[in-house]
């Protein structure tokens, strides 16, 4: 063999040993069919974009090593930003769990009302072989009203080993957490379905031409209580 062909043959095989390795992606969605409402639905429901910690906003999985410690992996990537990937998965479980339909940025109908819900993921923590952990502090506000109810769900799931299990992990804390938001949304809905009592206490305002209105204080709603989840208080 030539001598020009030996060096073209350990080029390649160098090139090889440095090629990078196969990433493999995961999402939190896509686990199972869940059918859309099949009527029209009584509302709607805007799910806005969902905030996470900055530590884990990056497509690679980022896995705590210790309770002050995260490794970075690589190999092992999210197939969206970790916020798409809650937001998405979000979206089907309340659609599903509400028949009703996530119209976020989407024109709508006027006349059928709307929910807003927003979620603020404090923790998102993945520990291999362990647990999955989401901490989330969410609202739901109906659309035009200045009542809004606040809650905090904390969903742990026990995992086995692999990246897969905790993938798995994530997603029924996701789960979990759209079981809360849905009973959240079905109390604002009820207390927007029902007219004051006779005898409920009121609220003073101006209006713009210092004419003094009376309305009805909204009553404090208490927040939605699961399995291993936390709450917070309402208003």
């Amino acid at each position: 063999m030539k001598f020009g062909a030996l060096i073209t043959l350990g080029a390649a095989a160098m090139l090889a040993a440095c090629a990078s390795p196969t990433s493999r992606f995961y999402t939190l969605g896509g686990d199972d069919a869940r059918p859309t409402p099949s009527t029209a639905p009584s509302f709607y429901f805007e799910l806005a974009p969902v905030d996470m910690p900055q530590q884990v906003a990056k497509n690679q999985l980022v896995v705590q090593t210790s309770p002050a410690q995260v490794q970075v992996l690589e190999e092992e990537r999210w197939a969206s930003l970790p916020g798409d990937e809650v937001r998405r998965a979000l979206s089907a479980d309340l659609t599903q769990q509400l028949g009703a339909i996530d119209v976020y940025n989407t024109p709508r109908p006027a006349s059928v009302p709307v929910y807003r819900v927003k979620v603020n993921v404090q923790r998102f923590e993945s520990w291999p072989g362990s647990q999955a952990l989401l901490d989330a502090v969410w609202s739901v506000r109906a659309a035009g009203s200045d009542s809004v109810l606040t809650c905090r769900t904390v969903a742990r799931e026990r995992v086995g080993s692999g990246y897969d299990a905790l993938v798995a992990g994530h997603r029924k804390a996701v789960d979990e957490l759209a079981s809360a938001i849905s009973a959240g949304v079905r109390s604002v809905s009820a207390l927007h379905a029902t007219p004051p009592a006779p005898g409920a206490p009121v609220a003073s305002a101006k209006n713009r031409g210092g004419a003094s209105t009376r309305s009805p204080v909204a009553p404090v709603l208490p927040c939605p209580v699961t399995s291993t989840s936390a709450t917070a208080s309402a208003q």
